[in-house]
């Protein structure tokens, strides 16, 4: 199969030449202009040299807007979200384009033990804590600077205790827009006293366009030959799974409404794929993790990521009561996530690769979403 990547050189000309269905669409700054817990609300624009936008507010970090273009030189706007901060203030999903902190995904039951201590946390997932709480990083306002017309750096101090978790922790997120086509997401963190961290980005993806239809005609390889089940609370057993025979094994790149609805019990838990893959790239940001087609338009992501797994989602909550971007309401199965992280629920799974970071320790991760189209 001829490589997505072979194209991309040629990006700008066919941005420039071919007609497009829907030009890029700026959002106002003056959109998210707004003062929430003493802090100012600001919405940054990123370009590179291809014309690809994305445009990210320091309200969790999120990415409000990615344009993208298809094999014809026509661009869409491919993540979930809303125009305007009240947007996001008012959705019934509150992780759209949102950095994830300071434990991506679920720990179970709220609680883990450091050095025989037992520290509680918010259950905000039936009896389960998930994405660091009520409060978590998705809602927080970060200290933003853009340091030039690609980079926006976020910094933002967790203090010790906040949702329950110890220690003071300072985090730093870098997203950096590529003259490669690439969204890379760098973090680092450091803390005063021993503490769990598992950070992440939570863009809904839909390579049609926000909106625009089903992701299940979406073709999805995923360099994993193993994947951590669940109970039905999603939280995961301790076991280490093999993909092969059943519908968790996208070593060969399958449509992913191709086995969604199969008669599987870890679909039947997640209502659908919302499971972690034990990635084979051995933490080498190098190594493809995942790559995502949509066939009709041609457009594909790829992901590479120094983190051990990835947790796929395909959408399954979405229920269309949030009508986002353009208009478009958000329906069942309408946009995915990848998103690289460690395990769920590692600090009370002693089999898992371990998230305690200790003081005078660096966290370090990196996700890069390179994009292109076959």
């Amino acid at each position: 199969m001829k490589s997505i990547w072979l194209v991309l050189g040629l990006l700008a000309t066919a941005v420039s030449c071919s007609p497009k269905k829907k030009e890029v669409t700026i959002f106002p700054e003056s959109n998210f202009e707004k003062n929430l817990d003493g802090k100012q609300v600001k919405l940054f624009t990123l370009k590179n040299i291809h014309g690809m936008v994305t445009q990210i507010t320091n309200y969790g970090g999120r990415v409000v807007t990615l344009w993208t273009s298809d094999r014809h030189g026509n661009m869409e706007d491919i993540v979930l979200g809303y125009e305007n901060i009240d947007g996001y203030l008012n959705s019934n999903e509150i992780y759209f384009g949102a950095l994830i902190g300071r434990y991506g995904n679920r720990i179970g039951k709220g609680r883990f033990y450091i050095d025989d201590r037992e520290y509680t946390l918010a259950t905000n997932n039936g009896v389960n804590h998930l994405h660091g709480g009520k409060r978590g990083f998705n809602d927080v306002i970060w200290d933003a600077r853009q340091t030039d017309g690609q980079t926006l750096e976020l910094t933002y101090l967790s203090k010790d205790m906040e949702e329950g978790y110890p220690g003071n922790l300072d985090v730093k997120v870098i997203y950096m827009l590529t003259d490669n086509d690439e969204l890379k997401v760098e973090y680092w963190a450091t803390t005063d006293a021993p503490t769990v961290v598992n950070l992440t980005h939570h863009s809904f993806f839909n390579l049609h366009g926000a909106g625009n239809g089903s992701i299940n005609d979406h073709v999805l390889y995923i360099n994993a030959d193993k994947y951590t089940p669940v109970d039905a609370g999603l939280i995961p057993t301790g076991k280490i799974a093999s993909v092969e025979g059943t519908p968790m094994d996208f070593t060969n790149a399958t449509a992913i409404g191709d086995r969604v609805d199969n008669d599987f019990e870890q679909l039947k838990f997640g209502m659908g794929y919302d499971h972690n893959w034990i990635l084979n790239t051995n933490n080498n940001v190098e190594r493809v993790a995942a790559r995502i087609t949509e066939p009709t338009s041609g457009r594909a992501i790829e992901v590479y990521t120094s983190e051990p797994g990835m947790q796929f989602y395909g959408g399954n909550f979405l229920n269309g009561s949030d009508k986002g971007k353009y208009g478009r309401p958000y329906e069942h199965r309408t946009a995915f996530c990848l998103e690289t992280q460690h395990y769920p629920d590692s600090p009370n799974q002693p089999n898992f690769p371990a998230t305690l970071l200790k003081p005078g320790e660096t966290y370090h991760s990196v996700c890069i979403y390179k994009f292109g189209y076959k």
